[in-house]
């Protein structure tokens, strides 16, 4: 096939699925949908149909932070351990608790759950993905170098199967399952954002000393540059610097460190998931210790309040 007959065939068929006779058949469901579910299809030209379903539940990802780092200081044969043993783990846990593997991608899981108790496997998946990650495999890496990242949030997704039929051993990789909504986009970027430590920045500022003769003490504070300059006052002839309050003594130049934001705990969810994981379990330990607290980190697309913490199951060995 020539590169003209390809583009021709394919802008044919694209603009057979945006034509306004082509259906999209929606089914509702609360049990989270496989690939070989037949209520699930291609786009059928000859029908015009393509069969999804919508879900409303919790979804979950995690994944390793700072894997770059990690691919670079070890062996390949110690990363491909790594990669092996997290997978399984992360696997592991999510099925003790009814959670569907739905996404696979280098050391990100994305994890579903049926609709019915989903806040309560939710949150205790997330819990002994964070036990396994900290007990169990962080402990084969020296100065705690293992770390993951664990996001959860809430809502309605629609679930479209992508892709296209092959011949082979290929067929596998060619077809997907699309999870398309909010919540997923949202949980994502919690995982993003989970398990990161504070970061700093430094600037020239200019440190201004006050002496109160009075007491006898010295009270210093940072002025940006900006800020130093609206306080002085140049006197003409002399060129005599004067600043505006009368117990200013000194100054100098130096540099300020500050943190870009706080260091976040390992599972993040959003306000939704806290609030039906304590209405789920209102007696539970983590509700009644509150250690599940409000966070300050910012997500993008999303104005609710972030909560988060690092809770381990007890492990008898």
């Amino acid at each position: 096939m020539s590169i003209n007959n390809l583009l021709n065939t394919l802008d044919e068929e694209i603009e057979t699925i945006h034509s306004s006779d082509f259906e999209i058949e929606i089914t509702e469901t609360k049990y989270v949908p496989h690939f070989n579910d037949s209520n699930l299809t291609y786009e059928n030209f000859d029908t015009k149909k393509k069969k999804v379903k919508t879900i409303e539940t919790c979804v979950l990802f995690i994944d390793i932070r700072k894997s770059t780092s990690l691919n670079l200081k070890h062996y390949p044969q110690t990363m491909a351990k790594l990669y092996s043993s997290f997978i399984r783990g992360m696997i592991k846990a999510a099925e003790y608790y009814d959670g569907k593997i739905r996404n696979i991608i280098g050391d990100r899981l994305m994890i579903v759950f049926d609709s019915e108790q989903c806040f309560t496997n939710a949150v205790n998946t997330a819990v002994l993905m964070n036990t396994i990650s900290q007990e169990i495999i962080n402990k084969r890496f020296k100065n705690n170098a293992f770390t993951c990242g664990i996001g959860i949030d809430y809502g309605k997704m629609m679930v479209a199967k992508c892709g296209t039929i092959k011949q082979g051993h290929e067929n596998a990789n060619y077809k997907s399952l699309v999870w398309l909504g909010r919540p997923a986009n949202i949980a994502s970027k919690l995982t993003d954002e989970a398990n990161k430590s504070s970061t700093s920045y430094s600037k020239d500022v200019i440190s201004v000393g006050l002496y109160y003769p009075f007491t006898d003490k010295w009270l210093w504070s940072s002025k940006s540059f900006k800020e130093f300059e609206e306080n002085v006052e140049i006197l003409y002839p002399s060129h005599n610097m004067k600043y505006k309050d009368e117990y200013f003594a000194s100054f100098y130049e130096t540099k300020e460190t500050k943190s870009n934001y706080d260091s976040t705990p390992p599972i993040l969810m959003t306000e939704n998931v806290y609030n039906g994981y304590k209405k789920e379990n209102p007696n539970t330990d983590s509700i009644k210790n509150e250690w599940w607290s409000k966070k300050s980190r910012k997500i993008s697309d999303y104005s609710g309040i972030v909560y988060g913490g690092d809770v381990i199951k007890i492990w008898e060995k």
